[in-house]
């Protein structure tokens, strides 16, 4: 395909769109009288809609910013992504747990309590734990919304540290009275502590009717800090682990969710997060790579054999979890595709033999940048995971990251791998976690 600068916009992703995923942020808005059980939910599925955080619809949308003021923000929040993957050294009364905090690129409006309370949170991947800030707020970071008052739901139960619930959340300790508290830090130095506990769970569905979801475990936050926005009030762990939502929701949807991301183009449409039976991906051009189960279980791995560029396949021998299987992490919340150093030189030099355009700089951590108002071909570029071979389009490898220049949408990082979401843009993604 050959690209100059109008038709490059129409192609390729401003990088906004970093905010994808970032698993991933949706919004349930919480209407309607009638409910879904889970156990009807079980037999149909039910599916939400999946909200962009600078569509016009999300809260967080400022129509002060530029297309490229959004570029440089995913861009940064992408590469910080991967410090967040890396747990940091805390305290015998803290717990050391790989999750993200506040990289969340869409939010998830639910309710939680009886009567059902509502909460915007960041919907996360890449994290496990359900948590919320409530009263009473020793320290709290700054929300717009209300915080949820346990006393106030009829549903609200804690836990002491001798259940088999305190067990399934990572990080917890016993308090003096004996309660289960937990403890979450993250690499950019935000944290959460308060006590375990469950409630009853309520997600709108575009089905019309509500999906109540009762005892779903979760933590009640007393103490939280850190670079949360404030219109957000906590996470929605989406990840492999005990805690999630999906390990939670678990056979009532068989254990599957999918999603498609827009691209930003799509602002202000939306897409739909799908669970059960509407989450199953199949039919003509479907393929299936196997998720490899491994520590730390909230990840979602995958093994990547190879990468394309035309007919040039560079095999991938890195092992960067120290395993040829389950070499690479799919993430909603990165937005750049993050591959080990060297592995990227033999990818950016391939790519680069293909494009005859002048070279630019790019933001930091862009290293393959062109003049985008030069017309140049985009090379054909497959991603090789185990038994399934996965063809980008020109959306998925190169983006705008000025009106004039445009960018590779790999980047280098030491001894890491993660799949991001601007390659799993305009395609129906969907998980199968029991299967």
């Amino acid at each position: 395909m050959i690209l100059n600068t109008q038709t490059i916009s129409k192609y390729l992703l401003p990088l906004t769109m970093a905010a994808i995923v970032s698993l991933l942020a949706f919004v349930f808005a919480i209407v309607g009288l009638s409910n879904l059980s889970i156990i009807q939910a079980q037999k149909d599925g039910f599916s939400v809609e999946l909200i962009h955080r600078d569509s016009p619809k999300s809260p967080l949308y400022n129509h002060l910013d530029t297309t490229y003021n959004r570029v440089t923000n995913a861009l940064r929040r992408s590469f910080n992504r991967v410090h967040r993957f890396k747990p940091t050294s805390v305290t015998t009364m803290e717990a050391e747990v790989d999750i993200i905090a506040d990289s969340g690129e869409y939010l998830m409006n639910i309710a939680i309590g009886s009567p059902a309370f509502d909460i915007f949170a960041i919907a996360d991947t890449g994290s496990d734990l359900i948590w919320t800030q409530c009263k009473p707020c020793s320290q709290c970071f700054p929300q717009n919304g209300p915080l949820f008052d346990p006393t106030a739901s009829s549903t609200y139960k804690k836990f002491s540290c001798r259940t088999s619930q305190c067990g399934d959340v990572e990080g917890t300790y016993c308090s003096r009275n004996g309660s289960c508290q937990y403890s979450v830090s993250y690499g950019d130095g935000s944290y959460s502590n308060g006590e375990v506990a469950s409630d009853t769970l309520t997600l709108d569905s575009t089905t019309g009717s509500p999906v109540v979801v009762p005892n779903v475990i979760m933590g009640c936050g007393h103490d939280n800090d850190g670079s949360f926005d404030e219109n957000t009030s906590g996470i929605i762990g989406l990840g492999g682990g005990d805690s999630s939502l999906i390990s939670q929701l678990g056979t009532t949807v068989d254990g599957k969710f999918s999603y498609c991301l827009l691209p930003f183009s799509e602002a202000g449409n939306s897409s739909k997060m799908n669970f059960g039976s509407d989450a199953i991906v199949s039919g003509n051009g479907a393929v299936s790579t196997p998720l490899t189960k491994q520590s730390p279980q909230t990840f979602y791995f995958l093994t990547l054999e190879a990468i394309s560029v035309g007919t040039n396949r560079i095999k991938f021998t890195d092992k960067p979890f120290g395993t040829d299987q389950g070499n690479i992490i799919i993430d909603s919340g990165t937005t750049l595709t993050l591959l080990p150093d060297e592995f990227y030189s033999e990818l950016e030099s391939a790519v680069s033999s293909m494009i005859n355009a002048p070279k630019v700089n790019g933001p930091e951590g862009l290293n393959l940048c062109y003049d985008a108002t030069t017309e140049f071909a985009v090379p054909d570029i497959t991603v090789h995971f185990s038994g399934a071979d996965v063809k980008l389009q020109p959306l998925n490898t190169f983006v705008l990251v000025s009106e004039t220049v445009a960018c590779l949408t790999f980047s280098p990082v030491p001894n890491f791998a993660i799949y991001g979401n601007l390659a799993q843009m305009n395609f129906l993604v969907g998980y199968d976690t029991i299967k």
